[in-house]
């Protein structure tokens, strides 16, 4: 046997094996030869099946299982005889080996297979008797007759899954038979067949059985269920199917049937969408009422509901285009043409694949094929559709989708992996665009393939090749990289400010006065106004290049006429007004004055006039008018969306209220404190003359010192445009803080709330998230209201159970604390409210110890003081009345008859208000002991010995209370006394008690805990999560929401989850691997989760001081470790519970709503109300739970993983076996053989557990090709969309959290899709985000903190008032059907929609939707921890917002919502990030303005003349700084959402103990991120996915690699303004010295010492010498190690280098880059002039020689590194011509000082003029690098750039070396980092000592 062979024998033998243990080492399913079909062969299903079997009964029967392998042989040999698809040769080679070796070794002799048909046959017939299946299916039909659902629900699942198990191997050995021999004979034929009639629940289906005649599911027998599928029948309107088409035995024909036929549909296509319709139909008749049970019929309203809501998006189509929808009249369409035409528009969408992405192309195939359909049906002949036919058979995919397909992946494999520009390749949106226009007709039906539209471009080397591309143009619009876009897109936002800030300067030159000459001045901005509206005509054209071939002729008219009429009107304006000014009273000026007076009228007119909605409906009545519908055409472009972008009228009013008051703000702010001040010093600079520049001037000398202006304005005028993102966030931060204050949030923020006001959370919980229930709300007497109390806790506790019980599950709470929290059954007996234990702990003693100190109080005194306390009156109460009643129900008639005299005697002493005279109650804490005592007996089990002992306690308790306690004057009931008396006496007194029973024990217990209990509860649950969890709750129970529905009248949802390769579940090896510092993550949470980890251990069993190595020898404790951990990470195992809660509460709330308040009434007990065993196994409660709920995490690569054997994939499998409703779709590439050649073939599956632990493939859909064409995660969410269920879908990421409380409060959520949000209904519902991460460290809290205040506050706001809230990627409810018809729930097209998520809010609202936020509910979400992850995170987004910018959406967003929503969109998305980089910009045009006049000169002379003539507010304005610091502003929203959910004083503390922790820094720090990446890809594109990590940052991150993250974003400008700071500190002038520089320039230093420093200040271990010396040594090895090919960025300097310019690749990049180098010259041309050597001179030679003197200096050294292989021959010339050059530069210095006016300083200042101009020079270099390498200077300017990163680290590396000395740095910088973590006793510097085992720590 060969080596191959034998290795592969191996494998297989240890997957079989394993296989048979079912579980590997650690717990996990283990996965055998069955789970390892090559892909290739995975078209036969039979294979996996029958090696399972196989392998199965390997031991029962050795030969079978040999018959059954060598079969699985040779179906495997009969679909790839030749072995030539991928792994199918070595599957082959390893199974014949186990057949020959393993199997044949069983059986004695040679092998007999002429006997193997017959061995099989008895086989089959030995198997059915052993496992007795005629008895299996009768026992578990009787469990199911017999109705016991709710008592033997264990029994039951254990019968159904053992009969499944039994059955699904008969139907393998059946099958088996029936493929080897055709002679069974006629008995076991019956046999099979009755066997095979009873495996048609074993049919693979999703969700509905629908194939299935009957089932064990109980959803078939819903009648909603039934009337849906009723409907779908082959009705008499369809023509008879020929008899050649297979219908499965079990089901009958339908409609769907039909179509496939006709069209050719794929089998699981139809299989699937047959089960969504049905679904569908059925949750919408549920909501209409269940139908009829003995005939369910479908309601008419129902199925009108599913037609128009499938169908909006066609009819709408058809609308815009003109066109006849393919029926005449919506009324005369009958119901089932109605259900055919959904369907079939159903069965187009399910296999469109990546054409789903082109929703208007779906409408116009869809229009064509219910053409076809209809003239098929009018012929009333079964024939296949010609669109879909060919010689080769009928195939939709084929025919109608492939070459759709093949020309998207065409465009898209020409966009070069994303480094194309956006303009040289159609994306999803221009070939979605094209179908706007009646143009597609052009397409005709079937496809006309030689249109243009198909047209494919040339391959990018056959471009280069031919030098010309031939290629279709884009749709209408264009996506060019420029920064034009902004201005482009919110042109009206710029005009509005430049005009304001034209006319508040015009005023304020006017000294403020407005008479005719300001007038005049004013009317200027007329010409301002059509000028700027002539730069955007001019745009419109410039945007456009690219797409004139393709786009409608009427949008290229519109262009070019509103050039035409712009270009004249600036003209025309521009001239009346400078002829206006020459006669101010000429008829000119009038004529002037009534055209821009008319124009600003019709345009505020019509404008305000479209605002209201009755206005806006008008207008488009009347555009059958020529004139209205020109005016409109011109006005505004028309797109089939953004049609209708209007609010009602009362939201207009609200935002534009909330917009006036920011304008008026900032604009006072404008003209108050920036414009003003600054007119008399501008003044005064104009009229300087004679003015001694130090250097050559070329600009200011004659020009009114023109620079200087700008130097002083610039800055200004900066702020100016991004102080109202300032206001803007201010006045947001208060109206968010008034609105969650008005939504009731934060009222319970502590422990002490949540108690005080538990007694309130019944009625609440009743009020919101119960069913309403009649007559709660009508009037009642006191003896009802303690009766619906108490009714209301026993429908409240079980949800209250459920959630502490989960508590528990997560670890959150001990034992002791669940016993507390649990909520008992309300007994009837006792006639108040039980409340959990936890708020009546202590009590007893607490009223005790009043009792015994009232001695002087009378009755009504002890009693107030025992009132005051709600929980002591309670606890008294219970205690008084569940005293007597154990003691009624244990003692015997005489023991009863005491009971009741002594409640008789205290009832009568407390309504004569004596208590206190007729009961010594200074012996209560005796009668209290006895009581215990008695209890402490009585909650154990009956044994004789407690028995008696319980009847010494109660005659203890008898004679305490008679002798001891009692002063009553007992002759009253002399009679009671001496009976008692005398049974005491004689000895027979409670000889006989009657032990309680289970109910009873539960109420002996809980006394004697609240008897017992002496410590206060009021800090539990001590757990910060659960307090967390329980107070939002608890609080969301007050909160305004919707009113529940019956489960059964819910909206239907499903939670829809992306993955990719992040983990699923930690594995041991990942748990235990330490890092470089000995930390495993294992030992990591055991620190920061330690009552997490104690919480665990008990859970499963285990001492809490146990050690690791304790729980290894268990497989199950080893797989609830893994899962513990995992729990605590972002796993896809978190996010996979999480969202399983929604099933469960579903489930739960199913079970519950069984009575009703009728059931009550009728005598239906509290026990059955709030019994809640086995609700999550009730089949019924399950059934509605899978009706109404779905989870489908589409796993991209898990087909992949599998057969790769992946742990991934088996973790996967393991999370579907322990959630059976958990569904995976993938992606799975098959290799088939076609024409000799292997062919890929790529399949969209879904997959489940079945009962095996084996994933069960549900569906399989062909696709066209790889449907990975654009972005990732929306393509992997676009293939699995279509086994997604329901009216509603949740996106979740896979680094969520969600939470069993919070899941309660689903049903809620999705009734707002049916309330009242405004003009139009909802079409996405924004969900709260916690994020769970923000302990770890202080930068996980800054980031949580961040994030918190957006979700929150900031969303509150964007979706009232403003209106403008998209959808952020975070758990959003869609409304799925109006998405899954319009385009999907992201976009997907390369690089330009990198931020998918936000397109799809970009989407629904462009379409009309509506996005709303809802704060009761919320889910959690996992961040980035560290800084790099965080850095690498705000790149993403920032990168995903510059190519927004450019993008389409952002276009007609800004264009088509009103001014008010525009100018709050733009803020709220791009705009931010451009204000971001505008600060910036500020700064730097603030510190270039002062280096131009320190270097000039002009600055001190001003200053100088400006202290002569004692003008201060010329000397101010020179000194103005960037004092307005945006930060503190920014963190306004923050602190008011602390206030908000915190409390003031609690928001006081965090916000400053995040001051001290630096998050000043981290801020700073991220606004340079956000504006590096923003600005570079806008510029040169170059955005991509980063995948951040979400793993646990303790790690130390080395130098270097900060180095490369930060080197260009941060490290470059950083110096960039120390150097500015440094120029300025030594030329300019300052009158008021050094505390003038520092008051001036100290925000400056902050943020460059910020982006220089933060990354190691925020580095774990930072500043420990160890770490740093190690850091070093590996920065060196980086910089000076070669690259090469194959050679990574992270290990070569040079590399890095290369990656570092890649984004540089456009000629508009080049020149970008260039120009912005420029700046790095004003230093050497400024500081040259300031040299002692120049004296007087300030012609240009100066500069000149300086150029010179630089020449030489880069000679020198290119002579120092000249290239070594060259110098080998003559390499000891090299060193002396290095060495003499060396001499003889520094003779020459020494000699220049000594001999010239050159002085020390000089030098000095020559390296600082050098080193910028030198970075300028490299710069320009680098951006012109194919130039360069013509040149031959690459290597040289290499060598400079190396130099220069050494230069740049060694600047940054020395500081953090000197702190490194001192220890207590590094201590500090730990404490500063894990604060949150210390507070929760993490002793993190421990962890971070480095390098010592984990047990010594």
């Amino acid at each position: 046997m060969s080596r191959p062979e034998e290795l592969w024998e191996r494998l297989v033998r240890a997957a079989l094996r394993r296989e048979r243990t079912g579980d590997d080492a650690y717990g996990r399913p283990a996965a055998g030869i069955a789970g390892n079909v090559p892909s290739a062969l995975a078209k036969n299903r039979d294979i996996d099946e029958i090696l399972r079997v196989a392998d199965e009964i390997q031991d029962e029967d050795p030969t079978v299982s040999r018959i059954l392998c060598e079969h699985a042989y040779s179906l495997s040999q009969n679909l790839d005889p030749n072995s030539e698809g991928r792994g199918v040769l070595q599957f082959k080679t390893g199974l014949m080996s186990v057949i020959k070796q393993k199997l044949a070794k069983k059986e004695v002799g040679t092998i007999d297979r002429s006997q193997d048909i017959a061995r099989l046959q008895e086989f089959y017939k030995s198997y059915r008797k052993k496992n007795n299946v005629d008895r299996l299916r009768e026992e578990e039909m009787q469990l199911r007759e017999s109705g016991a659902f709710s008592r033997n629900l264990g029994e039951l699942e254990r019968k159904t899954v053992k009969r499944k198990r039994v059955f699904a191997t008969l139907k393998v050995l059946g099958t088996v038979l029936e493929q080897l021999s055709e002679e069974i004979p006629d008995e076991l034929k019956r046999v099979m067949e009755s066997d095979s009639a009873s495996t048609e629940d074993l049919i693979a289906y999703n969700i509905i059985p629908i194939d299935a005649t009957t089932s064990t599911n109980a959803i078939v027998f819903f009648p909603e269920v039934q009337a849906a599928v009723s409907a779908l029948k082959y009705f008499s309107g369809l023509p008879e199917l020929p008899r050649a088409y297979f219908i499965s035995p079990t089901r009958n024909a339908n409609m769907l049937d039909f179509l496939q036929y006709t069209f050719g549909f794929q089998k699981d296509n139809v299989a699937n969408q047959h089960e969504h319709i049905v679904h569908l139909l059925a949750n919408e008749q549920s909501r209409l009422g269940v139908p009829d049970k003995t005939e369910p019929k479908l309601d008419e309203a129902a199925l009108q509901k599913v037609f128009l809501k499938s169908l909006d998006n066609y009819i709408n189509w058809c609308n815009y285009l003109c066109i006849q929808p393919i029926w005449s009249s919506l009324e005369a369409v009958g119901k089932e043409k109605k259900l055919l035409y959904v369907s079939l528009y159903l069965l187009i969408w399910g296999e469109a694949s990546n054409v789903r992405f082109l929703p208007e192309c779906l409408c116009y195939i869809f229009h064509h094929m219910a053409r076809e359909m209809d003239e098929i049906l009018r012929q009333q002949i079964a024939q296949t559709a010609n669109s879909c036919t060919s010689e080769n058979g009928v195939s939709f995919l084929d025919h109608v989708i492939l070459p759709l397909y093949d020309v998207i992946s065409a465009e898209a494999a020409s966009n070069d992996n994303g480094k194309a520009s956006h303009s040289s390749w159609r994306n999803y949106d221009d070939f979605n665009e094209y179908f706007w226009s009646l143009h597609c007709f052009e397409l005709s039906w079937p496809w006309r393939k030689s249109s243009s539209f198909f047209q494919k471009p040339q391959p990018r080397s056959k471009k280069m090749l031919s030098g010309r591309s031939q290629r279709q143009g884009k749709t209408s619009f264009v996506e060019h990289r420029t920064f034009f876009h902004l201005y482009h897109s919110f042109h009206r936002l710029w005009i509005f400010l430049f005009m304001m800030f034209q006319g508040l300067a015009i005023i304020a030159f006017n000294d403020g006065k407005f008479n005719s000459k300001t007038l005049r001045e004013v009317l200027s901005l007329g010409p301002t106004f059509v000028v700027m509206k002539f730069f955007e005509s001019v745009l419109d054209i410039f945007m456009m290049y690219g797409a004139y071939t393709t786009t409608r002729r009427s949008a290229l008219s519109r262009i070019f006429l509103r050039f035409l009429w712009f270009s004249l009107a600036s003209v025309f304006v521009t001239f009346l007004y400078v002829k206006a000014l020459q006669d101010p009273n000429s008829v000119i000026f009038r004529l002037y004055v009534i055209i821009v007076g008319i124009y600003a009228g019709v345009q505020f007119f019509i404008s305000f006039l479209m605002r209201i909605p009755a206005c806006h409906l008008l207008t488009n009545q009347c555009d059958r008018w020529p004139l209205i519908r020109f005016v409109k055409w011109l006005r505004q472009e028309r797109h089939y969306v953004g049609r209708g972008m209007y609010e009602r009228s009362l939201d207009f009013i609200k935002y534009m209220l909330f917009w006036l008051v920011i304008l008026s703000a900032k604009f006072s702010f404008a003209y108050f404190l920036q414009i003003k001040p600054l007119v008399k010093p501008t003044r005064d600079i104009i009229k300087e003359n004679n003015i001694v520049y130090s250097w050559h001037d070329f600009v200011s000398k004659n020009n009114h010192n023109a620079l200087t202006i700008v130097s002083v304005w610039a800055p200004v005028f900066f702020i100016y445009l991004l102080d109202i993102y300032v206001f803007y966030t201010l006045v947001s931060a208060v109206w968010g803080f008034l609105l969650g204050a008005r939504a009731r949030l934060g009222e319970i923020r502590s422990l002490e709330a949540l108690q005080k006001l538990f007694e309130q959370f019944p009625g609440a919980f009743m009020d919101n998230l119960h069913v309403a229930l009649p007559n709660r709300s009508a009037q009642l007497s006191s003896v009802q209201v303690v009766e619906k109390n108490k009714v209301d806790a026993a429908r409240f506790s079980p949800f209250w159970n459920e959630i502490i019980r989960n508590l528990r599950e997560e670890d959150y709470i001990t034992n002791f604390e669940l016993e507390l929290l649990l909520m008992p059954r309300n007994s009837r007996d006792i006639p108040l409210v039980q409340w959990p234990l936890f708020l009546l702990a202590s009590k007893i003693f607490l009223a005790r110890d009043l009792a015994v100190e009232s001695n002087k109080d009378t009755q009504d005194e002890l009693w107030d003081r025992i009132s005051r306390d709600d929980y002591m009156l309670y606890a008294v109460q219970e205690c008084y009345y569940a005293v007597k009643h154990i003691l009624t129900e244990v003692l015997d008639d005489a023991g009863r008859m005491w009971v009741e005299r002594i409640y008789d005697d205290i009832n009568a002493s407390a309504t004569k208000r004596s208590i206190h005279v007729d009961f010594r109650l200074n012996k209560l804490a005796v009668v209290i002991s006895r009581i215990t005592a008695l209890m402490g007996i009585l909650k154990e089990t009956e044994t004789p010995e407690l028995e008696r002992g319980a009847v010494r306690a109660v005659q203890d308790l008898y004679d305490v209370v008679r002798y001891d306690v009692l002063s009553i004057d007992m002759r009253d009931n002399y009679g009671t006394w001496s009976l008692l008396t005398k049974a005491r006496d004689e000895g027979h007194l409670f000889q006989k008690l009657k032990w309680p029973n289970a109910e009873l024990r539960m109420q002996v217990k809980r006394l004697y805990s609240l008897l017992t209990i002496k410590d206060s509860a009021s800090s539990v649950p001590r757990n910060l999560e659960a307090r967390r969890r329980l107070e939002f709750f608890a609080n969301s129970l007050f909160m305004k929401m919707p009113h529940a529905k019956p489960v059964r009248q819910m909206l239907s949802f499903s939670v829809f989850t992306p993955y990719y390769s992040e983990i699923v579940l930690y594995s041991m090896d990942e748990l235990l691997k330490k890092n470089e510092d000995g930390i495993s993550i294992l030992f990591y949470l055991q620190k920061i989760f330690p009552d997490e980890w104690k919480n665990f251990l008990a859970r499963i069993g285990r001492d809490e001081n146990a050690s690791d190595t304790d729980l290894f020898d268990s497989a199950s404790d080893i797989l609830e470790l893994r899962f513990w951990a995992s729990y605590r990470g972002q796993t896809l195992a978190r996010t996979v519970r999480g969202m399983m809660y929604y099933r469960k509460a579903l489930m739960l709330q199913t079970y519950l709503e069984r009575t009703t308040a009728g059931d009550l009434e009728a005598g239906v007990g509290f026990d059955e109300v709030s019994d809640t065993r086995g609700f999550d196994l009730s089949p019924e409660a399950r059934a509605q739970a899978d009706l109404k709920f779905t989870y489908v995490v589409t796993c991209q690569i898990y087909g992949k993983q599998k057969e790769e054997q992946k742990p991934e994939a088996v973790d996967i499998a393991l999370l579907m076996q322990r959630n059976e409703a958990l569904r995976v779709a993938f992606i799975d590439v098959v290799e088939t053989l076609r024409d000799g050649k292997v062919n890929t073939e790529y399949y969209s599956k879904l997959v489940k557990a079945d009962i095996n632990g084996k994933d069960k493939e549900i569906y399989s859909v062909k696709l066209p090709g790889n449907p990975k064409l654009g972005e990732g995660k929306p393509e992997n969410q676009n293939h699995a969309i279509i086994f997604t269920r329901g009216n509603a879908v949740q996106t979740i990421d896979m680094n969520q959290d969600n939470y069993f409380e919070e899941a309660l409060k689903m049903r809620n959520l999705l009734e707002e899709f049916h309330s009242d949000h405004g003009l139009r209904p909802p079409t996405i519902l924004g969900v709260r985000e916690h994020v769970f991460t923000g302990s770890v460290s202080s930068l996980a809290s800054f980031m949580s903190n961040q994030e918190t205040s957006f979700v929150t506050l900031g969303q509150r706001v964007l979706a009232n008032p403003l209106k403008v809230r998209m959808h952020y990627g975070h758990p959003d409810v869609f409304d799925r059907v109006f998405h899954i018809t319009r385009g999907g729930i992201s976009k997907a097209s390369r690089v330009i929609n990198i931020s998918e998520d936000i397109y799809s809010g970009f989407n629904s609202t462009l379409r009309q939707g509506n996005i709303t936020h809802h704060e009761y509910i919320q889910v959690g979400k996992g961040r980035d921890v560290g800084l790099n992850q965080i850095a690498l995170f705000e790149g993403k987004v920032s990168s995903g917002n510059g190519e927004q910018v450019l993008s389409r959406d952002i276009y007609r967003l800004g264009q088509l919502f009103d001014f008010f929503r525009m100018m709050s969109f733009y803020f709220t998305t791009v705009g931010y990030y451009f204000c971001t980089m505008l600060t910036v910009l500020t700064v730097y045009a603030f510190l270039y303005g002062k280096t131009y006049l320190a270097l000039s000169g002009v600055g001190e002379i001003i200053e100088e003349r400006a202290k002569i003539t004692k003008n201060t507010a010329l000397s101010a304005a020179l000194n103005t700084q960037f004092l307005f610091q945006i930060g503190i502003f920014t963190a306004v929203p923050m602190v008011l959402g602390f206030v908000l959910e915190q409390g003031f004083l609690r928001a006081v503390v965090n916000f400053i103990t995040m001051q001290f922790q630096l998050c000043t820094v981290f801020f700073t720090f991220s606004l340079g991120t956000r504006t590096h990446y923003f600005g570079r890809t806008i510029l040169h594109g170059g955005a991509r996915y980063q995948a951040t990590g979400r793993g646990f940052v303790v790690r130390h991150i080395k130098f270097s690699e900060n180095y490369r993250l930060y080197s260009r974003s941060h490290f470059v400008k950083g110096l960039e303004v120390v150097l500015l700071l440094i120029v300025y500190l030594a030329y300019g002038y300052n009158d008021g010295g050094a505390l003038s520089y520092i008051l001036l320039s100290i925000s400056s230093w902050f943020m460059a010492l910020s982006w220089l420093f933060a990354p190691y200040l925020f580095n774990p271990s930072g500043f420990e010498w160890q770490k740093v010396v190690v850091d070093f040594r590996d920065w060196t090895n980086w910089l000076l190690y070669r690259g090469g090919i194959g050679v990574k960025g992270e290990e070569s300097w040079e590399a890095w280098w290369e990656e570092e310019l890649a984004h540089i690749r456009s000629l508009g990049s080049r020149i970008a880059e260039t120009i912005l180098s420029l700046r790095f010259f004003i230093f050497q041309y400024g500081i040259v002039y300031k040299l002692n050597i120049k004296g007087t001179d300030t012609s240009l030679t100066v500069y000149g020689l300086s150029w010179v003197v630089l020449a030489v200096l880069i000679i020198l050294f290119k002579v120092f590194t000249f290239s070594q292989k060259i110098s080998v021959n003559f390499q000891l010339v090299l060193r002396f011509v290095q060495g003499l050059s060396l001499l003889l530069a520094l003779a020459g210095l020494v000699v220049a000082i000594i001999l010239t006016d050159l002085s020390v300083p000089d030098v000095f200042a020559s390296i600082l003029a050098f080193i910028p101009t030198g970075w300028g020079i490299l710069s320009i270099a680098a951006a012109w690098k194919p130039v360069m390498k013509r040149l031959g200077l690459w290597k040289f300017i290499r060598s400079l750039a190396r130099l220069y990163d050494a230069g740049m680290g060694m600047l940054i590396f020395v500081p953090i070396a000197f702190f490194s000395w001192f220890p207590f740095v590094s201590t500090f910088q730990t404490r500063l980092m894990f604060n949150q973590a210390f507070s929760r006793g993490l002793e993190i510097s421990l962890i971070l000592a480095g390098n010592n085992p984990n047990t010594g720590i």
